[in-house]
C-alpha cells in the first residue's frame, strides 16, 4: 500500500522550501509581543494545571487497585502512575486539555474528570507499546525504566492491552449520567476514544513512522506528527467539547485547536532535543527533513493557527478562554516546570 493512500486532508502548515536564513536558529522560542498580550497575566496556568493533576491522579489511583493478577496490575500502575522524583512526573496534558475544553463551555469539572483519566490511561497504554523492543526499544520512560524494562515484554504487552478496556469502563462507570452528561454524549465520547487509538488514528501514525514516512517530504513528516501526537490532543479537546455541550461549530473549532496544539508541542520537543534540552520521541523529525529554520517557521504557523481557533471563543466565553491561549504559549516557551508540583501529589 502506498503511504500516500493513508494521508488525509488536514489544516497543516503549507510546505515551503527550506530557508537559508541563520536568524532565530536557537531555542528557546519566544512569543511575539502581540501573542504574549493575548493571554491575561492574571491567569496562572501553572496553578491551574497542577491543581488538575492532583484531581486526575486521584482518579487514576482509585481506578487501578492492586488485585489478582498482581503482576499485570503492578505493571499498569507503573505505566500510569510514575513514582515520585523530579524526572518521574507526568504532565497529564491530555486530561488537562479535556477539562479545560469542558470548563470553557461552562460545564462542571466533574463531567470531564472520568474521561480525562481515561485519556491518560490510553496515552499511557500507547507509550507502553511504543517503548517495546519491536518499536522504539526505549529502556526508560519519564526518568525510570520503561514498563517492558521493569516487568518484561510479556507483562508490558498485557498491561498496555488491559489499559484500553479499563479506560472505556472508567468512562462508563464514573461519568455522571444522564445528568449532566446524557447517554448519547457518553456514547459519542466512547466512540471518539476508540477512533483515536484505532487503525486510522494513532496506530496509523505508528505505522507511517515505521514505514519510513520521515524520509519523505514535509507533508508526510507532518502527517506522522499529526497522527502520532495530534490525534490524542484532538481527542482530548473534542471529548471536553462533547462533555461541555458544545455545538457543531464549537466542537469543530476545539478539534482543530487540539490537533494543532498536539503537533506544536511535539515539534517543539523535537527542536529542544536538537538543542540538547529534551528527548526526541518520534522518528519523524522535521529537523532531519528540513532543518531548524523551516521548523521554526512551522512553529509560528501552528501557534497562529491555534490562537485563531481560541479567538472564536473569546466574545462568548470571556476569561474562560484564557487556558487555551496559555497552553499555546506554554507549548512553545515551556516557561515553567510541572515536576515538583506533580510529584508532590503522587
Amino acid at each position: 500500500m502506498a503511504l500516500s493512500s493513508l494521508f488525509v486532508s488536514l489544516p497543516l502548515p503549507i510546505p515551503r522550501p527550506p530557508s537559508t536564513s541563520k536568524s532565530s536558529r536557537f531555542l528557546p522560542i519566544r512569543a511575539s509581543p502581540a501573542a504574549a498580550a493575548t493571554a491575561s497575566p492574571s491567569f496562572d496556568l501553572r496553578r491551574y494545571w497542577t491543581s488538575l493533576i492532583s484531581e486526575v491522579e486521584g482518579e487514576l489511583d482509585a481506578a487501578m487497585p492492586i488485585r489478582p493478577p498482581e503482576s499485570i496490575h503492578n505493571a499498569m500502575r507503573h505505566a500510569v502512575l510514575p513514582g515520585a522524583g523530579k524526572e518521574g512526573a507526568a504532565k497529564r496534558a491530555p486530561p488537562v486539555l479535556c477539562v479545560a475544553a469542558c470548563e470553557l463551555l461552562g460545564a462542571p469539572r466533574a463531567a470531564a474528570l472520568p474521561t480525562a483519566a481515561a485519556l491518560e490511561m490510553l496515552h499511557a497504554a500507547s507509550l507502553v507499546h511504543d517503548d517495546l523492543p519491536c518499536f522504539d526499544a526505549a529502556p526508560t520512560r519519564r526518568g525510570r525504566p520503561s514498563t517492558h524494562a521493569a516487568y518484561g515484554t510479556d507483562m508490558a504487552v498485557l498491561a498496555g492491552d488491559a489499559l484500553f478496556p479499563l479506560a472505556y469502563t472508567h468512562v462508563i462507570s464514573r461519568t455522571p449520567s444522564p445528568d449532566p452528561v446524557s447517554h448519547a454524549v457518553l456514547l459519542r465520547v466512547l466512540a471518539e476514544l476508540a477512533r483515536t487509538v484505532g487503525s486510522t488514528g494513532m496506530a496509523a501514525g505508528q505505522f507511517l513512522d515505521l514505514a519510513g514516512a520521515s524520509a519523505l517530504g514535509e507533508a508526510e513528516v507532518m502527517q506522522v506528527l499529526t497522527k502520532k501526537f495530534g490525534e490524542m490532543a484532538e481527542c482530548s479537546a473534542a471529548c471536553g467539547a462533547m462533555l461541555g455541550g458544545a455545538g457543531p461549530d464549537e466542537e469543530a473549532a476545539l478539534r482543530r485547536y487540539g490537533r494543532t496544539i498536539g503537533v506544536l508541542y511535539e515539534l517543539v520537543d523535537d527542536m529542544r532535543s536538537a538543542s540538547g534540552n529534551g528527548k526526541m520521541r518520534s522518528n519523524a523529525s522535521v529537523l532531519r527533513s528540513l532543518g531548524m529554520d523551516r521548523a521554526l517557521g512551522i512553529v509560528e504557523e501552528l501557534k497562529a493557527q491555534a490562537k485563531t481557533e481560541a479567538d472564536r471563543f473569546g466574545d462568548k466565553y470571556g476569561d474562560r478562554v484564557l487556558p487555551l491561549y496559555s497552553f499555546v504559549d506554554y507549548a512553545v516557551e515551556r516557561g515553567f516546570e510541572l515536576q515538583d508540583a506533580a510529584t508532590a501529589k503522587l
